[in-house]
């Protein structure tokens, strides 16, 4: 149980991981944003480079329409779920992009191979973005989740 005088000591605290978290929800949410605008610019050019399957330029546009959706559920909500997936969609497509420079994979499915072993500022740019993008979900992740057992122990 808390008394009177413990109270304002706690609430400077709780104002501060307020501000971090809407902070993080901001950042992650133009991060995913750079990621959707990389996508959708490069996506004509993709689907000509690797027409097999369902396409590579299709494959930029669902990747974009997945981002901003993810942004916009953590920009609105900030609950564990929306950190979740945001470091979900910026993780995988970080991971997509990298392998896609330094590891030639066959295709699976409909999805066409897209081995491309160079880089370029777009390229770069939407690496750089997903990569911040998801390692600042992960840490809001936990923030929340700290939160919400510091708020349930209280």
């Amino acid at each position: 149980m808390t008394t009177p005088d413990q109270v304002p000591a706690m609430a400077p605290v709780r104002s501060r991981n307020t501000a971090v978290l809407v902070w993080l929800r901001v950042v992650i949410a133009v991060g995913l944003a750079i990621d959707a605008f990389v996508h959708f610019q490069l996506a004509a050019s993709y689907q000509m480079a690797f027409p097999g399957g369902i396409g590579g330029g299709n494959l930029f546009r669902v990747q974009a329409v997945v981002a901003i959706l993810a942004g916009l559920y953590v920009l609105i909500r900030g609950s564990r779920l929306s950190y979740l997936v945001a470091a979900v969609v910026a993780l995988s497509a970080f991971a997509a992009i990298v392998s896609s420079v330094y590891i030639q994979l066959p295709a699976i499915g409909p999805i066409p191979a897209m081995y491309e072993p160079i880089w370029f500022f777009d390229k770069a740019l939407s690496a750089v973005a997903e990569g911040v993008a998801g390692v600042l979900a992960v840490i809001g992740l936990f923030l929340v989740g700290r939160a919400t057992r510091k708020d349930s122990a209280g």
